[in-house]
């Protein structure tokens, strides 16, 4: 594991949901694929087997801010601002998988989307996560 995967690692442990989610990461340089493995307890809804959004929501807040301390220096994770969460499918039962990509990262703010998918194509999109995050040192 190389250091900037430890770091990662670290920055993940540090959040006690991150660690009651399970979530894993694989890092490819600056690109960063978060997995959340699934559990019965993620199960908002038993009739039609759906993870709870808040689960999902979460898990993509944590990627977001995960792929900006990734592309930063940070030494603290990010804040969040502002986010919008879209849910555009159901989730069903089963491992979940996310990417983000960050728009802009400025000295005092950065711009982020999320996106969960779950199965092989990530173009399926079950969520989206639009998100700002103060990433100033000072503030």
């Amino acid at each position: 594991m190389s250091v900037r995967d430890q770091q990662l690692q670290a920055f993940l442990d540090r959040s006690p949901f991150a660690r009651f989610l399970g979530i894993r990461f694989e890092a490819d340089g600056e690109t960063l694929k978060t997995i959340l493995p699934f559990q019965d307890k993620f199960i908002g809804n038993q009739a039609i087997n759906a993870m709870h959004g808040g689960c999902t929501g979460a898990f993509l807040e944590l990627t977001a801010m995960a792929q900006v301390y990734l592309s930063s220096d940070m030494q603290r994770p990010p804040k969040p601002i502002n986010l919008t969460i879209d849910y555009l499918r159901s989730a069903k039962g089963e491992d979940l998988y996310a990417r983000a990509i960050v728009h802009k990262l400025g000295r005092r703010m950065a711009s982020v989307r999320a996106e969960a998918w779950q199965g092989d194509d990530p173009d399926k999109v079950v969520t989206a996560l639009q998100a700002h995050f103060l990433v100033a040192e000072d503030g």
